[in-house]
C-alpha cells in the first residue's frame, strides 16, 4: 500500500463532498483493440511490477495494447467522480475501497456492477469472506452487501515488527500471550528504552488502540462498528480495555509522551533507526523496511491472543460504468488473479490474495504472507478504525492524542468519540 491511512481518508472526505450526477453505461464508440488502464502505484512496488508483467500477458494474449497512464493517487481522488461520469473514463482503474469512495461511487451509478463477472470467472472463490466486504455495496453505497463493484488483488493488515537483535540483547523473546507481550515492554522500560514506535497525530497508535478493542471482541463487534448493523457501546469493555491500555500504556512508558506530536513517518524511522524495538503497523511498510534496515536483524509476528486484527483486502479494480471496453477490463483484472501473478506480487514484498504458498521463495516474503493468510484462516481481517465516517481518523486521532496527553481521562476520551462517531453514522444512514 503506497499511501497511508491519512490518505484514504482524505480521499473520503473529498469525493463524498463532490456532487455526483447520474451517467449512462455504455460501450460503443472506443478502439476495440485498446485497454485504457490507470493506476497509481510506483513502478518499483510489488502491485507495480506485478502489474507490468500482467500488462506483457494482457497484450501477448489477446492481441490488444494496453494504454497505461501512471496517474498519482491525488489525481485519482480528485478527480474520479468528473472523469468516470464522462467520456474520458478509462476502461479500468484501481480505486480505494470504503463506504465513502467506491461505495459512494458505486450508489451514483458510475461503477458497472461486476456480479455476473465475478461469477464467470470465479473471482470469488479466491477471496476469503472478509477479503469481500470491501468489494460489494448496497444501494446506498455502505460495504458488505449487494453487488460487487471491485475486485481487489493484494491484501494488507497490520502486525508487529520487532528488532530480532534488540529483543537478544534484552533477554526477551517473541511473545505468544497478551500478557507476554507487557512483559517484553516492561522489559524494555526498565533498561530505559521507549519499546514502541507510536504516533498519535497519524494513524499508528490509532491501529494499536482498534487492536486492544478487538482483543476484547468478537466479529459481532465489528459489524456493528464498522457495518452499522447495532449501537456500539462506547463504554463496553472492548473500548474501555483499548483505551484504558494506552492510557497505562503511557504511564508506564512503553509509550512516549512525545507520541501525541509525532506523525507515522516519525514512528516508522524510529523504528528504522533502532530507537524503539517494536512497530505496530501495517504490512504497507514492509519493503521500505526490506530496503532500508541494515544495521540490524527484524522479524514479525501477529498481535498476541488476538483473533481479529486491523486489515483488508487492498484498494481495487473498478470499471467504470462509462468504459468502452469492459470485456478487455475483465481478461486483465483475471490475469493478476493467476498463480504467477500473485507470486510475482508476493516474491516483491506484497501480499497476495490468491497466490500458491509454494510459489513465494522469499524467506520475509514467505513470513509476511504466512501472517496475512493465518489471519485470514481465522477470519480476523477486522478493517481499521477510522473507516466508519469519512471525518473519524482526524477525530480519533485529536482524542488519542489528548489521551496521552493527560488532558483528558479514558472515560471522557471515550464519551467525546462515541458522539462524534453516532454524528457521522448518523450522517450516513439518517
Amino acid at each position: 500500500m503506497k499511501h497511508t491511512r491519512t490518505l484514504a481518508v482524505a480521499a473520503s472526505v473529498a469525493v463524498a463532498a463532490l456532487a455526483l450526477s447520474g451517467c449512462s453505461g455504455g460501450d460503443a464508440g472506443g478502439d476495440e483493440d485498446v485497454l485504457r488502464l490507470w493506476h497509481y502505484e510506483g513502478a518499483d512496488s510489488a502491485m507495480g511490477i506485478a502489474w507490468a508483467e500482467a500488462i506483457e500477458v494482457f497484450e501477448e494474449e489477446t492481441g490488444a495494447t494496453v494504454e497505461f497512464e501512471e496517474k498519482s493517487f491525488e489525481q485519482i481522488r480528485s478527480t474520479a467522480s468528473q472523469v468516470l461520469n464522462s467520456d474520458e473514463a478509462p476502461d479500468l482503474l484501481e480505486y480505494n475501497k470504503g463506504n465513502a469512495t467506491a461505495g459512494l461511487l458505486s450508489s451514483e451509478g458510475l461503477l458497472t456492477p461486476l456480479d455476473d463477472v465475478v461469477d464467470e470467472y470465479g473471482w470469488g472463490d479466491r477471496l476469503a469472506p472478509a477479503l469481500q466486504t470491501t468489494a460489494k455495496y448496497d444501494e446506498d453505497g455502505i460495504m458488505g452487501s449487494g453487488s460487487w463493484y471491485g475486485v481487489p488483488n493484494y491484501g494488507e493488515f497490520v502486525q508487529v515488527y520487532y528488532n530480532k537483535d534488540a529483543f537478544a540483547e534484552a533477554g526477551v523473546e517473541v511473545p505468544t500471550t497478551l500478557a507476554e507481550f507487557e512483559d517484553v515492554l516492561e522489559a524494555f522500560a526498565d533498561q530505559g528504552t521507549t519499546p514502541l514506535a507510536e504516533s498519535a497525530a497519524e494513524y499508528p497508535l490509532g491501529q494499536l488502540w482498534y487492536q486492544l478493542a478487538l482483543s476484547e471482541a468478537d466479529r459481532q463487534f465489528v459489524d456493528d462498528y464498522q457495518l452499522y448493523e447495532n449501537p456500539v457501546d462506547w463504554s463496553g469493555e472492548e473500548i474501555s480495555y483499548a483505551t484504558e491500555t494506552v492510557k497505562d500504556w503511557v504511564d508506564a512508558g512503553y509509550i512516549s509522551t512525545d507520541a501525541s506530536g509525532l506523525k507515522a513517518e516519525d514512528a516508522g524511522v524510529s523504528f528504522i533507526s533502532g530507537d524503539a524495538p517494536i512497530f505496530y503497523s501495517g504490512s504497507w511498510w514492509y519493503g521500505r523496511f526490506v530496503n532500508e534496515i541494515t544495521d540490524f536483524e527484524w522479524g514479525t509476528f501477529l498481535f498476541p491472543e488476538a483473533e481479529l486484527s486491523p486489515g483488508s483486502a487492498g484498494n481495487m479494480w473498478v470499471v467504470p460504468e462509462r468504459a468502452k471496453n469492459k470485456e478487455l477490463a475483465y481478461e486483465f483484472i483475471d490475469i493478476t488473479m493467476r498463480p504467477e501473478i500473485q507470486a510475482l506480487l508476493g516474491n516483491n514484498g506484497g501480499v497476495p490474495v490468491a497466490a500458491d504458498p509454494a510459489d513465494i521463495t522469499d524467506g520475509k516474503s514467505q513470513e509476511l504472507i504466512a501472517n496475512f493468510n493465518a489471519l485470514n484462516d481465522m477470519d480476523g481481517i477486522s478493517f481499521y478504525p477510522d473507516w466508519p465516517t469519512p471525518t473519524f481518523y482526524d477525530e480519533l486521532n485529536a482524542g488519542l492524542q489528548e489521551l496521552v496527553n493527560g488532558t483528558k481521562s479514558p472515560s471522557e476520551v471515550q464519551q467525546q468519540l462515541g458522539e462524534q462517531y453516532q454524528s457521522g453514522v448518523d450522517d450516513i444512514v439518517g
